[in-house]
């Protein structure tokens, strides 16, 4: 479990949004890191990936050689 305290403005927000729609504040809290996580994930993935790039340990492909590969060009 996981306790974190927000100021009074998003607590009152919180509040006024569970109330008009009858969902828990919990609910709103869950659905807003769960889309946000997603996003960082994918944000720190390519950060790592562009840092292989530079330093010349991650291969690059040109949009043609993948459609090669892929077969996409037959």
């Amino acid at each position: 479990m996981l306790a974190v305290r927000l100021p009074e403005e998003i607590e009152s927000r919180l509040d006024r949004l569970a109330k008009i729609t009858g969902r828990t504040k919990t609910y709103y809290i869950r659905e807003a890191i769960m889309n946000r996580l997603e996003d960082m994930e994918d944000y720190y993935l390519g950060m790592e990936t562009l840092q292989r790039i530079r330093k010349g340990e991650e291969k690059i492909y040109s949009s043609e050689e993948v459609r090669s590969e892929l077969g996409l060009d037959d």
